[in-house]
């Protein structure tokens, strides 16, 4: 168990210094900023490159939403979800503390810019409603919960799943990083609210709430639905006897 909450600390730390880290300090770095789409690949890139080195000793979870959503599709145990939680957040709380120092050494650098915190309202970074961010949240939590039971059942072909969930992480960032700076994972947005305190630590209940309404969801839906029975291949067509 230790092995496994160890590699939860770390790869959860890896996925906010690198995500969280290329948005600090590389999106908008004078003239050679990797912006938007930049971090988009950096958060899947992490995921992608930890749940290949991580993965086969935790699963590769990374992320507390995905814990829970794997245990309402039946695939955790519910008696290791607050090991794995706590194991998650520190985690990120370190990798916020490592980039703040690496931040800090910058004579123009201030949390008041966000440090890539999420947020809605005033603080969203397209200033999308609570309703349009909630809605992000949820629906695109969902659909990386699909994914990731998806590419990990014993259907799905061996070795691709790191594959198809660091790019389902990246194209979730694309599409949501102007609407909440993107989430999808409590522990990824409780590091950076900590350092940034005030409105962060304020709106940050909501960045647990959402994902973890949108795994559970997707939890249910694919164990009731796409699990329910076995599915059979599809009939071969255009062959005679």
């Amino acid at each position: 168990m230790f092995a496994k909450l160890a590699a939860e600390f770390v790869g959860t730390f890896w996925l906010v210094l690198g995500g969280c880290g290329s948005a600090v300090l590389a999106a908008a770095f004078p003239e050679l900023g990797i912006g938007l789409a930049g971090v988009s690949l950096a958060f899947g890139l992490t995921v992608l490159t930890g749940a290949y080195s991580l993965g086969p000793i935790s699963g590769g979870h990374f992320n507390p939403a995905v814990t829970v959503g794997l245990w309402a599709g039946g695939r955790f145990p519910a008696s290791q979800i607050l090991s794995y939680v706590v194991a998650q957040v520190a985690g990120a709380i370190v990798a916020a503390a490592v980039l703040y120092v690496i931040a800090s050494g910058a004579p123009d650098f201030t949390v008041t810019k966000g440090f890539a915190s999420n947020g809605y309202g005033e603080h969203s970074p397209g200033g999308y409603s609570m309703l349009a961010s909630a809605v992000s949240e949820i629906v695109m939590t969902f659909m990386f919960l699909i994914v990731i039971l998806g590419a990990t059942h014993k259907r799905a072909p061996v070795g691709f799943a790191g594959l198809a969930i660091g790019l389902a992480l990246t194209l979730i960032h694309l599409i949501s990083i102007p609407v909440t700076n993107t989430s999808v994972n409590p522990a990824r947005s409780t590091g950076p609210a900590l350092f940034v305190g005030d409105w962060a630590v304020g709106q940050l209940w909501f960045f647990w709430v959402m994902p973890i309404i949108g795994a559970v969801l997707a939890g249910v839906v694919y164990k009731n639905v796409f699990e329910a029975e076995e599915v059979s291949p599809p009939p071969i067509t255009g062959r005679t006897t």
